[in-house]
């Protein structure tokens, strides 16, 4: 596997294992597991699938599509998972009220989960969806690496600009439970960075170290 993308490595062997419904339909509770968030349309299943450069996630132009936690096995120990993404007007209350009551068991009872990958659209951060799973990860211990989605739709400064605001909020309202980027997936801006996390979250970056000291 390259120093720089470890992750990479696995992709080739990333296959779809299950999808739950409710925490008890969840596979084994072992290892190691990511799990990836965001406000419908924030390009959550564009992210993962760049960040895996496998087309994990199906994209679609509905909103609210993702209505199942969908597990993603890259090899006996580790996973990545597709959570429901909601929020979106047109979705019936009753089905928004069933996703975040499974969400919170979810994220609260997960031994195996070691971070939450939260996009959020650069153009409209930290929407209720995103304050409440700020909210859930703080009180879970859960680190948290926030992907500015779609940076490319502002000019560089402006991106920037965006990205130091959002920083300071998320840090007056949460202390350091959350790392920030910009990303874009159709211009892979911030592609190896993010890879960066997933790697260290997936005990990869200390697999090599010690086969390099060995």
């Amino acid at each position: 596997m390259s120093p720089k993308n470890p992750i990479l490595g696995l992709c080739q062997q990333a296959r779809f294992l299950i999808s739950a419904a409710k925490v008890d339909q969840c596979p084994p509770d072992e290892g190691y597991e990511v799990a990836f968030a965001g406000r419908s349309n924030a390009g959550k299943s564009s992210a993962l699938n760049t960040l895996t450069h496998a087309s994990l996630a199906r994209t679609s132009k509905t909103p609210g599509r993702t209505q199942l936690l969908n597990f993603f096995t890259l090899d006996e120990e580790r996973r990545l998972v597709d959570l429901p993404g909601y929020g979106y007007a047109k979705v019936p209350i009753p089905l928004k009220q069933h996703w975040q009551r499974h969400l919170e068991a979810y994220l609260g009872s997960r031994e195996s989960l070691v971070g939450l990958v939260l996009m959020m659209d650069i153009r409209h951060p930290l929407t209720d969806f995103d304050r409440l799973m700020l909210d859930w990860a703080q009180v879970s211990r859960l680190p948290v690496h926030v992907l500015l989605t779609k940076a490319d739709k502002l000019a560089y400064g402006a991106a920037k600009n965006a990205l130091l605001k959002v920083r300071q909020e998320v840090h007056q309202g949460w202390g350091d439970v959350a790392s920030l980027q910009l990303f874009s997936a159709p211009k892979r801006l911030g592609v190896e960075e993010a890879q960066h996390v997933l790697a260290s979250w997936l005990g990869l970056l200390d697999e090599e170290e010690e086969s390099e000291e060995a």
